[in-house]
């Protein structure tokens, strides 16, 4: 079994992935800001005889990043996970929140590819790109958020041309609305409770994990 780096692993999908990578008997990393959270979802993956450890990692930061990798020796697959929402009107987004919006969602998985590609290269390993059916069509309200995720689904499909001739692989992940805290921030969505939850998208993503190029996710 391999090494697995996830970000934003606390909490949602993250979490979700990292219990399942971890049931299959792979070495789980969980990555993310908030060390309650990391710490919380370590504790289960132990007590159900999973491997798992902390990582504290801001991927909007390049420092961040290379002490989270310094920490591991191999990387078979690496889930960009971390991401945030932002929605609402045009006029109404403040500029800090766009500007979180856009560090975290392609700066992050940017920067977190491009550090870990040593260690994936080496593995001859999976990235996968966890970036949602809002990097497929607008919707409304969501222009800056849409913007984030398209532009994660051109970054990866152009490592899809880059790396062709390499033995490590890049995959696009897209699924709509889950019912996770993503939503905690927002009335976005009224129920999010109608959504469909984490484990089932997590066990399709672990099932297609294979090199593909892309994984859509049923509603």
């Amino acid at each position: 079994m391999g090494n697995v780096l996830i970000t934003g692993a606390g909490t949602g999908l993250g979490k979700a992935l990292a219990h399942r990578y971890a049931e299959e008997g792979h070495q789980v990393f969980l990555a993310g800001r908030t060390e309650k959270n990391l710490l919380i979802a370590q504790n289960e993956i132990k007590n159900k005889g999973g491997r798992s450890e902390v990582l504290i990692c801001d991927v909007t930061e390049p420092a961040s990043i290379t002490e989270a990798l310094r920490q591991i020796d191999q990387i078979d697959v690496l889930i960009n996970n971390a991401g945030i929402g932002l929605f609402g009107s045009l006029q109404e987004l403040a500029v800090e929140d766009v500007e979180d919006t856009l560090n975290t969602n392609i700066k992050g998985t940017i920067l977190m590819t491009q550090s870990a590609y040593p260690k994936l290269k080496e593995s001859k390993g999976r990235v996968l790109n966890i970036i949602s059916t809002a990097g497929l069509r607008g919707k409304n309200h969501e222009s800056v958020y849409c913007a984030s995720k398209f532009a994660v689904r051109g970054f990866t499909e152009s490592l899809h041309k880059e790396w062709e001739n390499e033995e490590i692989s890049a995959t696009a992940v897209y699924m709509g609305g889950m019912n996770t805290p993503f939503w905690n921030e927002t009335d976005h969505v009224d129920n999010p409770d109608r959504l469909k939850g984490p484990e089932g998208v997590a066990e399709q993503i672990f099932q297609e994990d294979d090199g593909r190029e892309a994984i859509y996710i049923d509603k």
